[in-house]
This record gives structure tokens, sequence and C-alpha cells, in this order.
């Protein structure tokens, strides 16, 4: 007999789930199992099969730990002892893995800084790692050279490249260095409790946060996509995102190593090239965030596409409107889709691939799960409270924030960041009952009757504006189906003289594009309240490594002719779409326009 959709769908929920749950249940933030012992274990098994390959050089699990035993031995000969930290600011290369994952081995914290960073923000990143020491290569080397007046300790460089001046070279180092396993014992104190790496925050605004990512956090990471993932010894998965960031660097390498497959590492990832690699390298899943997906969609067509081995593409980010379109030109069978945040608590899986969803809680696991949506107000950014004091959970297609319990399963457990201010700011107490803990995720969602999550926006990326919440979220992807549309940004601005913040889209846009068939797309397809009132034309919009947009720098600009370069335009409630000229401006400014 064949079951119903809803059935199927419960169905492989339920698979999915329970993969899953198999890889992570025995983890323990007291247990002496370290993520160095989990891939320690995968070495044991898969010792001589193919584990990495990056620019023409393939390595196999056991070749990757000889690498991995060196750095470990490495930092004991420079005494460096549990919970003492090194610096790795470096792009991706064949190392990269081999170097935190050695140190974890002698308890040594690894932070991963964003190699793209430069100046104040990389000394920052640099200053509360702590670290007394930083790898670095031929092309970050430069870098830190320049920001390093502005790091507030000693650090000393160790390049894997040509060293100069008070530069060590960490390739002669390590020459002397066993490819044996340090001695178990450098850490029988230690638990799966202490933190491993340090992974920062993206930085769309103000500067990047620390977040501590201990043993048990990081095994739930790499062996729960080993799970949901389904990934299996044959699998060769593509990894183009960076390895400081926790989807690419734990997630995507997780799948792989802990299953006995093999990554395919790429430097960056590029468009152009993608199906070429894939096809190439016979990748078997690839994994992405969201932007990524929207770059590929916006190629022309590629002959080698829909010639590929790809049975998943897994990762977070992904709109419904990209999603349909990915699957239907590129012939990908399955999406797996996720939700979760470095530093917090909370994660889903949309095991059944339901376009737009972040995942699902049905309401047979939902005393399981320590996620609820609480109703929240735009205007004070923060959930809206009952008579009691207590907040209020949404119903089935209400918007509210995201919140995850904080408790003493260490699913649901909280690290937080280095700055333990930083770290209290984004818990919420006496939610549901005096005295409990809730970690805010900080991102709004609703859940459908099924339990589906969607994704709005991000607080403080809603804005309100004429009695009603905004998404950005939502509105960009509209605009992004406007005729001469390739990407669109949309934020709130200030104007003098009127409540809330005007919708403002920062638009990259193709050679035919039109401001007055955009304007009549825009009147036609989308609420008069979120219809963007200021539009400027960019050359490209700024992203995070991990491709997020950046906002911070457009909000300031606003819609200044002095300060925004290319087209600026504002709607005018007679006449459409025009230019913002100085007088218009000054009149905009006075509040002698009604918007």
């Amino acid at each position: 007999m064949r079951l119903s959709a809803r059935l199927q769908r419960d169905w492989r929920f339920f698979r999915g789930l329970m993969r899953t749950l198999k890889r992570v249940r025995s983890i323990a933030p007291d247990s002496p199992n370290l993520i160095c012992d989990d891939l320690q274990e995968a070495v044991g098994r898969w010792h001589d099969r193919p584990a990495m390959s990056f620019e023409g050089r393939t390595v196999t699990y056991g070749e990757l730990d000889h690498m991995a035993n060196r750095y470990a031995h490495w930092a004991r000969s420079l005494n460096l002892r549990r919970g003492q930290t090194v610096a790795l600011f470096m792009p991706n290369r064949l190392e990269y893995f081999a170097v935190w994952y050695g140190l974890s081995k002698v308890g040594v914290i690894t932070a991963l800084i964003n190699h793209q960073l430069t100046g104040q923000p990389l000394a920052h990143c640099l200053n509360i790692s702590g670290a007394s020491h930083v790898i670095v290569d031929a092309e970050t080397s430069p870098i830190f050279e320049q920001a390093r007046s502005l790091v507030e300790r000693p650090l000393q460089q160790w390049t894997h490249g040509p060293a100069s001046h008070d530069q060590r070279d960490l390739v002669q180092a390590l020459k002397s260095c066993s490819q044996l396993p340090p001695d178990r014992s450098l850490r029988s104190e230690m638990t799966a409790r202490d933190t491993a790496l340090l992974i920062y925050t993206s930085g769309t605004t103000g500067l990047p946060k620390a977040a501590r990512i201990t043993h048990s956090r990081a095994q739930l990471y790499m062996r729960g996509f080993a799970g949901a993932t389904g990934a299996t010894e044959t699998d060769r998965i593509y990894v183009t995102l960076p390895l400081y960031h926790a989807t690419g660097g734990l997630c995507g390498v997780g799948s792989a190593l802990l299953n006995g497959g093999m990554v395919i590492l790429k430097k960056k990832f590029s468009a152009s090239q993608f199906w070429e690699d894939v096809a190439a390298e016979e990748a078997t899943m690839f994994v992405y965030i969201g932007e990524l997906c929207r770059y590929l969609v916006n190629q022309p067509p590629h002959p080698d596409e829909t010639r590929h081995k790809l049975r998943l593409a897994f990762g977070n980010g992904l709109r419904g409107e990209v999603w349909s379109e990915m699957i239907a030109r590129f012939n990908i069978p399955d999406v797996l889709e996720f939700y979760g945040s470095t530093e917090g608590n909370v994660s889903t899986f949309n095991y059944d691939s339901k376009v737009g969803s972040i995942g699902r809680i049905p309401k047979w696991v939902r005393n399981k799960i320590n996620i609820r949506l609480v109703q929240f107000d735009t205007e004070a950014e923060q959930p809206v409270r009952n008579l009691q004091g207590l907040c209020i959970e949404c119903g089935p297609g209400q918007v509210g924030e995201c919140l995850g319990k904080i408790g003493s399963d260490p699913r649901f457990d909280y690290s937080g960041y280095v700055d333990k201010a930083a770290s209290e700011r984004k818990i919420l107490r006496d939610v549901f009952e005096a005295g409990d803990a809730w970690f805010r995720t900080g991102d709004l969602m609703r859940m459908d009757a099924e339990g589906y999550l969607y994704f709005i926006d991000r607080i403080g990326d809603t804005f309100r504006w004429k009695g009603e919440n905004v998404s950005t979220g939502e509105v960009a992807g509209q605009l992004e189906a406007a005729p001469g549309v390739a990407e669109a940004n949309v934020y709130g601005v200030a104007v003098p003289h009127t409540d809330g913040r005007a919708g403002m889209a920062g638009l990259v846009v193709e050679p035919d594009f039109d401001i007055k068939a955009f304007g009549d797309y825009v009147a036609q397809n989308i609420a008069a309240y979120a219809q963007p009132v200021f539009v400027r034309i960019l050359p490209a919009i700024e992203t995070t490594g991990t491709f997020k947009y950046r906002k911070t720098d457009l909000v300031q600009e606003g819609f200044d002719p002095a300060r925004v370069k290319g087209g600026l335009y504002w709607k005018n409630p007679a006449k459409g779409y025009q230019k913002v000229t100085k007088a218009s401006f000054e009149k905009l400014q006075s509040g002698g326009v009604k918007l």
C-alpha cells in the first residue's frame, strides 16, 4: 500500500532523526572522549583510504594523522599546554584541518581566524584569542604584518612559506617533530567540556565575537552531520566554504571523515569553475551557504551542470526560490537544509527537503526538542510578556523569536563566547517559568501547523514602517525576481519626521535594468508598506567570508547623494521612482515630502 504524502514526509523525517541521534546520543560534556579521539578512531578504521585532496595532492587518513601528530609535538616543543591558544590565520589548504586536529591532541586551543580580515578587525580577533603564536602562510603573512602594530601582546609568527625577519619557518620546524601520536596521558585530565576551538561570528554588525567550541560541541557538529547526511565511505564531499567557519570546517569535513569518505577541498568558491570541478572530481555531495547557490543559478548554463554524480547538497540559508530552481536546473536529487548558529544551542534539520523550510518539529517530538518560538515586539526588539511577566508562545503561522532552552543535555548546552558579558546578553530568563534560561537566537521564524519552520529575518534587520513589520529577507527575495535585478540587499533607513524606518534596497543589476519597469513590478507584486522607498545601484554586494550580506555601511550612508556613489532613487508617491537630487534630499530631510 502506498503511503500518503504526509506519512512519507514523517517517515523521511523519522529516518533522518534516527540517523542523527544514533551518532550524537553518546556525547557527554564530562566524558574523557574528545573530538580528536573520534578522529583517531576514524584513522584506525580507514587508515589507508584517501581522506582529503587539495590542488592535486591527496592524503590518506593515516597521512593526515601523521601531519596532525607533527603539529601536536611542535606545540609541545614550545611548552604549550592545555588551555593555551594558537591562532590559525590561513586560507583553505591541506594543512588547515591537520593543525587544529593535532593541537587538540595535546589540549591546545586553536583560534580559527577569518583569513579575509585586515587591520583593526584582524587585530581584534587576535587580541581576544589570547594567543601567543600565530600560524600564517605566504598569502596571509603580509596582512598580519600590516595589523601587527594593533595587536596588544607579542605574537610569534610561524609561516608555511619563506620566513624573514622575526618569522619562524614552520615547515622546517615540523621536520624534526615525530609523526607518532602524542602520549594520551597529555590529555588525561581533560573532558569534552574543555574548549577545542574558537570560531568567530561573521561580524556583519560590529566586530566579530569569539565563540567557544568545546570538544562536545565539535562532536555534535561533526557526528551530527555524519549521521544526518547519511554519508558512507564511498562519498566524496566537495568543500569550497572556508574552513574557519563551522559549516565547512566541521559539518562538511565531519560528514566525510567520520564515515570513511573523502573531502575534496578547494581554496575558495568559484561559480564559473564549480560544475567542471564537481564533475571531474566525481563529487557525490557538496556543502553550501545559501548565497553560494544563488551565485550558481545566476551563472550561464554550463555543460557539466547536469553531468555529475551529486546525490545531496547540504547547508543553510537557501532561499525557497533559489532552492526550486537549483534542484530543477542542476538535477540534484536531494537537499538537506539545516539551521544552527556557531555559539547557540538550537539546531534543526529539514530531513524531507520541504522547499523553503529550515527544519521541522513534528508534534510527536516536540517534548524532546528544546526549541520554542515566542511572540516578539519588533519596535522594542524584545519578546512580548504577559501580565505574569512570562513570554507568550507563538501559534501556527505567527512570527516570533526562536529560543533554545539551556539544559543539562549536551545537545542543549550553551558554551557562549570568550566574552562572558556577551554570553550573558544572549540568555533570556523567566521565559515560561520563573528561573528558566533560554538562548536567544536573534532570529525571527514562523512554524506552520505541520511543524515546519521558516526563517523570516534577523532581529534588527526586520523593521517597522507604516505600522507593519517588514522582513528584509522576504522583500529581497521578491525583488530578485524583478526584471533586470541580479541581487538585492534590503535594509531600513531613518527618515526625519517619520516613524519607523523606510525600506531601502541596494541592487546589483543587469545591463537591461530599467527603473520604471522595476517600479511597475514593485507596485504589482509587493505590499505597499514593504515597497522600498529608496533604491541604490551597487557594483556588487559586500559579503562576509560565509556570504552573509553586510548592511551596516549601507545603513549609515542612507539616501544622501553626497555619500552614495552610483544610481540613487526615491519613490515619489505621485510619479514613481525618481533620482535623488540635492533638492529632493533636502525636502526629504525637512519633512517637506509625505512618504
